[in-house]
């Protein structure tokens, strides 16, 4: 089961009013375990930084100004990517930006059918709760105390902790579960498979006591004091 845990960074809110994508960063999930490989880039955003953006991300257009085009690195986003699915939080909001960005190189959009949502997640696991990344790390226990700044890849990083606590923490990678994918759809887990019998048949052992034994018990209840199970004189 591979999974791609995702993050991104942009000039702003919205890619349909020339709003750019300036980071990303990819965590590879095997069997809801880190597999170690990572893919992060920093884009030129071909435009200016809003003040306010810079304030979220820290990354300014002089940072930026040497960081090669979407373009450069798209082949190689791709074939990290694969086909398998895409996990984020608020993760219409980074499918969106991803898929302007290849619209404008000509590349086919990624399917939104591949895209889970942590946020849609955490709206069913804790209604009335606060869904912020902060706030569900602070909820499951996850150490986000060096970030000082919203950042694509450890962004990332925390997410993807926080995705394996919320499909069930570390035992799911034990599989128990008969379909690791459900708790993500929020379905309920398959039934489970009964295992058919290695040992041979055998039948049952006598378990009556016999008159000898009934005679010994009879003995030492005869030498207790007032025992509880038997009526009071």
């Amino acid at each position: 089961m591979r999974e791609i845990i995702f993050d991104t960074e942009t000039t702003g809110l919205d890619p349909r009013t020339g709003h750019r994508l300036v980071e990303i960063g990819c965590i590879e999930l095997i069997d809801r375990r880190e597999s170690g490989r990572t893919f992060h880039a920093y884009f030129h955003p071909e435009r200016d930084m809003p003040a306010e953006a810079e304030a979220v991300h820290g990354l300014s257009i002089q940072f930026l100004s040497d960081k090669p085009l979407f373009a450069a690195r798209v082949d190689e986003l791709l074939d990290f990517l694969g086909d398998a699915p895409m996990v984020a939080h608020n993760a219409a909001f980074d499918f969106g930006f991803v898929n302007a960005e290849l619209a404008r190189v000509g590349r086919p959009p990624l399917d939104m059918a591949r895209m889970c949502c942590t946020v849609q997640m955490a709206r069913k696991l804790h209604p009335g709760a606060k869904h912020s990344l902060d706030a569900l790390c602070t909820r499951y226990g996850i150490d986000r105390s060096h970030r000082v700044k919203h950042g694509a890849l450890l962004d990332a990083e925390l997410l993807a902790h926080l995705y394996i606590e919320m499909t069930g923490g570390r035992q799911i990678g034990l599989g128990l579960a008969a379909d690791p994918t459900a708790a993500a759809r929020g379905a309920a887990p398959a039934p489970a498979r009964s295992v058919a019998p290695t040992r041979p048949f055998r039948e049952p052992r006598p378990h009556g006591a016999t008159p000898a034994e009934l005679a010994r018990h009879a003995e030492f209840v005869a030498t207790l004091n007032q025992p509880l199970w038997h009526d009071s004189p």
